[in-house]
């Protein structure tokens, strides 16, 4: 079985009481719907975008959010098609956490299909390489590190999945083995095409499946494209200590914490206040995509006055939209000024 070496430092430990802190302000923070897809949304896009673009894809994070959102772009179509298949790849691991299911190999070769679909040939999509290769900074070509050879693959990976499955007392901390999986699949270098993807993917995964998905409002991609010369030192720096991932953990840590504070500065402040939470006995607000609508509206625009309501909802009635206000005030979500056809609602 795969076992990382590396030490507990003081940066490690610093890095990881910021992000429990961090998770558990995210976690408990009362959040409207809008705002709580809005987040995932956002986290989506970003972690599609840069999870690619350190690649080499060419999207800038406009061109990438269409391409995520379904609308068209003028690009080289690899490019498009690289972000289609991420986007696929993060909402597929979103999917499987939580089901209590083991991390296998049919797992590995479906996230690596699902990576390289329509861009790699059919024989070598989902299948182990059969050739030697190196890993270059796909910024400045330069060679990172050398992997074992194609005929070790098999027992690597096998080990590997060994240990994301192992489970006791015992265990490290999440984030740290998550850091620990993300080098050493990286390492192993399984496929000819789309291991970094891969890796940055089942890294991710094995967070969600620990307890760490945090409203799957973060993106890491962000901070690993951010300077991808550190982020490839920092995996070089394993081979050039013997193996050894402390620096890589520290680095990988960083990044999290520094993440999670920035969402966590967002959650709080569009947070819903608590004497809120304390009204509907803890429970989230249920809101339909209307009242989602509305809620964007008037957070857009100040107010919401009977006259735009043909202008926000052209084929639904009136006396739909009048109930689904009476919903919102009830929430204490908007509260009504006035009494009349001039009346205006607004966030409460």
């Amino acid at each position: 079985m795969y076992q990382p070496k590396f030490s507990i430092t003081n940066k490690i430990l610093k890095n990881i009481g910021i992000i429990e802190g961090a998770r558990e302000v995210i976690k408990q923070a009362p959040l409207l719907p809008y705002y709580e897809k809005k987040f995932q949304t956002d986290a989506l896009v970003r972690t599609v975008h840069y999870g690619t673009h350190i690649e080499g894809n060419s999207l800038n994070l406009s061109e990438a959010e269409k391409v995520v959102m379904g609308q068209n772009v003028l690009a080289r179509s690899r490019d498009i098609q690289e972000v289609l298949n991420y986007r696929k790849v993060i909402e597929f691991i979103g999917e499987f956490a939580g089901k209590d299911e083991n991390v296998n190999l049919d797992l590995i070769f479906r996230l690596h299909k699902m990576t390289v679909e329509k861009i790699l040939p059919a024989e070598t999509s989902g299948i182990f390489r059969k050739t030697g290769v190196v890993i270059k900074n796909s910024h400045t070509g330069e060679i990172a590190f050398k992997p074992p050879s194609f005929e070790e693959v098999p027992k690597d990976i096998n080990d590997l999945l060994e240990f994301i499955n192992k489970s006791s007392e015992d265990d490290i901390h999440p984030v740290v083995k998550s850091g620990a999986v993300h080098f050493e699949f990286v390492r192993i270098h399984p496929f000819v095409d789309g291991n970094g993807r891969v890796a940055r993917a089942l890294s991710t995964l094995i967070l969600f499946d620990q307890g760490y998905d945090i409203r799957r409002f973060f993106s890491l991609e962000e901070y690993f494209d951010s300077d991808p010369a550190v982020y490839y030192e920092s995996l070089q720096s394993i081979e050039k200590n013997n193996g050894d991932l402390t620096i890589w953990i520290e680095y990988f840590t960083k990044g999290l914490s520094i993440e999670l504070t920035k969402i966590k500065e967002k959650v709080e402040s569009v947070s819903v206040d608590s004497t809120l939470k304390k009204k509907l006995g803890g429970k989230p607000v249920m809101l339909n995509d209307r009242q989602l609508k509305i809620i964007e509206y008037i957070q857009k625009v100040g107010f919401l006055q009977n006259q735009a309501f043909k202008e926000l909802f052209p084929m639904i009635s009136e006396d739909s939209i009048l109930l689904d206000l009476k919903s919102l005030v009830k929430y204490g979500l908007i509260k009504k000024k006035g009494v009349t056809k001039g009346a205006r609602y607004v966030m409460r």
